[in-house]
């Protein structure tokens, strides 16, 4: 591992907060002008939506909309935010995948902005419920972005991920659909659908840093997959401030945007780093082989073979374009409405392949 490598590590685990007592800086405070909108938020008590959120409540804006179908996160959200000024916000325990709750409360605060970053995002546990990928990454998107076509709300924000590049897991293939379907009405419609595609968030809940950590700290074995594995880091921070400023731009040039994230980490170095972080481990903690899971690969990219990254005015955020002659593939949503519960997984997933 290069000393860049480490550096990169070492301000990503600073910025995470989970070891605040080595913070080496204190994390900077964006503020955005939002003064004129209403915004929405989904997945209001994700990793995403709520760094967004944190951002958005230090920042101007005429009402704020949180939503997320998970009681407790969205309390713990609450909590943590009961110092701010709540006067313009508001938390709703919502599903979006009921088109009559979300239906009024499109009606009832007429959202000009909406953040979308309600997902089912952990790969295996797609691969063995494939059905709830179908049901809100795939659906559940539709609808909310259908609604947003018909109430002309102004901005429209996808948050997408490098497993929708080529991908081979129903998670990554739901979040494909997404992106196909963000630029489908992007080209019929005044609303602007933009698609913020990007790799994983550094300790985001549930990723497998605060899993290493807590691994370290009783004594267990570290579990990776594979020795090889790399993957696209980016911090909370620093992913959710580029989305703000994503989306305070006034046009779009194109409809997929990335963030530039640097280049793959090593788990390995990943896991070396966080041991170094121990001063007084009785031994070296042990490290086991686990193997790919299913859906996963063992390495991931930002852009298919037939899309360009073109450089944009902000030297952090990156526009992805369609090489000439390729195209999106039409999707036949009344096929993927037909897919149940009792729908056999192979099935579904040869379904979805179908629109990739």
């Amino acid at each position: 591992m290069n000393t860049e490598t480490a550096n990169r590590i070492d301000d990503m685990l600073y910025d995470s907060g989970l070891f605040p007592l080595k913070s080496k800086k204190l994390n900077q405070l964006y503020r955005f002008d939002f003064s004129e909108d209403i915004i929405l938020v989904t997945g209001a008590a994700g990793s995403i939506g709520s760094g967004l959120t944190k951002l958005l409540v230090n920042s101007k804006y005429k009402k704020l909309i949180l939503v997320d179908v998970a009681e407790s996160p969205l309390y713990e959200l609450i909590k943590e935010l009961e110092f701010e000024d709540f006067s313009h916000v508001d938390f709703i325990l919502l599903d979006i995948t009921n088109k009559k709750s979300l239906k009024h409360l499109f009606k009832t605060y007429k959202p000009t902005i909406i953040f979308h970053a309600a997902a089912y995002k952990h790969v295996p546990l797609m691969e063995k419920n494939p059905y709830k990928a179908v049901e809100l990454n795939i659906l559940g998107t539709k609808l909310l972005a259908d609604l947003a076509n018909q109430n002309n709300v102004k901005k429209f924000i996808f948050v997408s991920t490098d497993k929708a590049v080529n991908p081979i897991g129903i998670m990554g293939i739901s979040k494909r659909i997404g992106e196909n379907y963000m630029h489908f009405l992007n080209n019929n419609s005044a609303t602007h659908f933009i698609t913020t595609r990007f790799g994983n968030i550094f300790a985001s809940n549930g990723s497998i840093i605060p899993l290493f950590k807590r691994q370290i700290e009783f004594g267990k074995p570290i579990t990776i997959t594979d020795k090889s594995i790399t993957r696209l880091f980016i911090s909370k921070q620093k992913a959710c401030n580029l989305i703000l400023k994503l989306a305070s731009k006034k046009s779009f040039d194109y409809d997929i945007y990335t963030l530039n994230m640097g280049d793959p980490i090593k788990i390995m170095d990943i896991i070396e780093r966080l041991i170094s972080f121990y001063n007084n481990l009785p031994k070296r903690p042990e490290i086991r082989i686990t193997g790919l899971r299913p859906g996963e690969k063992l390495n991931e990219d930002i852009i298919a073979k037939d899309e360009n990254l073109i450089a944009t005015k902000d030297i952090d955020i990156l526009a992805i374009k369609k090489l000439n002659g390729s195209g999106y593939t039409n999707v036949d949503f009344l096929e993927i409405k037909s897919i149940s519960p009792n729908t056999p997984h192979h099935e579904i997933k040869n379904i979805l392949s179908k629109y990739i």
